[in-house]
């Protein structure tokens, strides 16, 4: 009996190992569909519009170069309303768009589930994002063991002393989810090795994902 019952520990075992492999290669659903190359074109300028025109608005919210004594000369009159914050808001499809461009390049490819993430960046083949209502999605094609395999990652976005940071809520390899507690402390340490890659502009006070898109107010 004990002999049998080994057995079919072994083979259960070994089924378990195999449907894993299968989920780890197979590809998941995508959390985004890929753009043409002209949307691309098209998503990635309106990017860098939203980019200068907050860039405008923030320069002429600073403060003027007017004298400490004409300032207080001028005192602000009770009940004035103070000018509200510029504001800009991206959508994913012009994330992804930037993120096409610089494919390769860019500081999500730290991203992997090895837990040795410090040991080097993988070659990131294709990415995939997308926002739902205050999560954003990625997926990353990378090369894990020679094999081509996605990596799926989501969570919140957030700022911290200037700093853009991540808290993620999910994520899987292939088709597999993988526990967040046990991938969290790689990917803030990764994160913290990359820290100069995720100040924010001088402008920007905070960023978070809101409604389905990226929001970004100035400081």
């Amino acid at each position: 009996m004990k002999l049998k019952l080994d057995r079919i520990i072994s083979i259960a075992t070994l089924v378990s190992s195999l449907v894993a492999i299968v989920l780890v290669l197979k590809k998941p659903a995508p959390v985004a569909q890929p753009q043409a190359p002209r949307a691309i074109a098209e998503h990635a300028h309106s990017f860098e519009q939203k980019m200068a025109q907050f860039d405008q608005e923030t320069q002429q919210s600073a403060p003027s170069d007017a004298s400490p004594a004409q300032s207080s000369q001028t005192p602000a009159q009770p009940g004035s309303a103070a000018s509200p914050k510029a504001e800009i808001r991206i959508n994913s499809d012009e994330i992804s768009a930037v993120l096409a461009q610089t494919l390769g390049t860019a500081g999500t490819s730290g991203l992997t589930p090895d837990s040795n993430v410090g040991s080097g960046a993988p070659n990131i083949k294709d990415q995939q994002i997308s926002f739902d209502g205050d999560v954003v999605h990625g997926q990353f094609l990378t090369e894990i063991a020679g094999k081509d395999v996605w990596i799926t990652i989501s969570g919140h976005i957030g700022e911290k002393d200037g700093y853009a940071t991540f808290d993620p809520t999910e994520f899987k390899v292939g088709d597999l989810s993988v526990p967040v507690s046990l991938v969290n402390p790689a990917l803030q340490k990764k994160l913290s090795e990359e820290r100069d890659r995720l100040k924010l502009p001088d402008n920007v006070g905070s960023v978070k994902v809101e409604n389905g898109q990226l929001v970004m107010q100035e400081k």
